[in-house]
């Protein structure tokens, strides 16, 4: 049997009319067998703005930089802080999230703003926990039988309910005169996750063997095979990959469209 690869091509054109008739701009081949079209980029001012300047990604994550992409994001620079993360874990999920991101965020966008390949157009931060409903934050397993311990508590606690925080941070420079020179913008994102209490002690110890969860917060990806976990989520599922895009979009065209500037500035302006 041929081997037929996937590949990519234009997205269809709303029309039937044949192909010799489309005109350049919306013409498209017809499909052929193993082939995924790309859909057309997001055609919003906020990403037009930066399309060609730097954007920074203040994480090494893959699953962050994969859900970027969705939205056209793909040329993004990779530059994880360098800064230990040593928040207080004493501090409620909500609070320690935010601190950690805002860390991530102050920490690139100071060390890129001289940099000699130019200013950073914009710097997007995240950072996400695992909590147990008594706001108990999880790291990521220390050895196999620890994250089996902790499976097993998220699938007998509560119900099987926990919680998952990502709070994400987008700076910006602005044109204006403003202190302290740039926008900046957060949000923290909450998630319910459900593990299914029928889950087997057998399944979760194969499932720990994949080592899909060993490097993830909570020990499980639910984009993954770890889903076959979960039996349901209260609110949005890219939360719990690590980054809520539509929150995310929204923090891009706060402070590259429309950042906040203070009175007395506009004032003076």
């Amino acid at each position: 049997m041929a081997d037929h690869k996937t590949s990519l091509e234009p997205p269809p054109a709303y029309t039937d009319e044949p192909p010799a008739a489309q005109s350049a701009t919306n013409a498209a081949p017809p499909p052929r067998q193993g082939v995924v079209r790309a859909p057309l980029p997001l055609n919003l001012p906020a990403l037009n703005m930066i399309r060609g300047k730097r954007v920074i990604l203040a994480s090494a994550s893959p699953r962050r930089r994969q859900l970027l992409a969705q939205v056209g994001l793909n040329e993004l620079e990779i530059i994880p802080s360098t800064e230990p993360e040593n928040q207080d874990k004493a501090l409620p999920p909500f609070e320690y999230v935010l601190a950690t991101a805002e860390q991530k965020a102050r920490n690139v966008y100071a060390a890129q703003i001289d940099s000699p390949q130019g200013e950073p157009a914009l710097v997007i931060a995240a950072d996400t926990v695992v909590s147990t409903h008594m706001g108990q934050i999880l790291e990521k397993p220390r050895s196999e039988r620890d994250h089996i311990a902790t499976l097993k508590m998220l699938r007998d606690q509560n119900g099987g309910w926990h919680k998952v925080y990502t709070a994400v941070v987008c700076m910006a420079p602005l044109d204006s005169l403003a202190d302290p020179g740039y926008a900046f913008e957060t949000h923290v994102e909450e998630t319910a996750v459900k593990f299914d209490q029928s889950v087997t002690d057998d399944l979760i110890v194969s499932y720990v063997r994949t080592r899909e969860g060993a490097d993830k917060a909570g020990g499980y990806g639910i984009q993954g095979v770890g889903s076959i976990l979960v039996e349901k989520i209260d609110g949005t599922f890219d939360n719990v990959v690590g980054l809520p895009l539509r929150a995310t979009l929204q923090l891009i065209e706060k402070v590259i469209v429309e950042p906040d500037v203070p009175d007395e500035v506009e004032e003076a302006l």
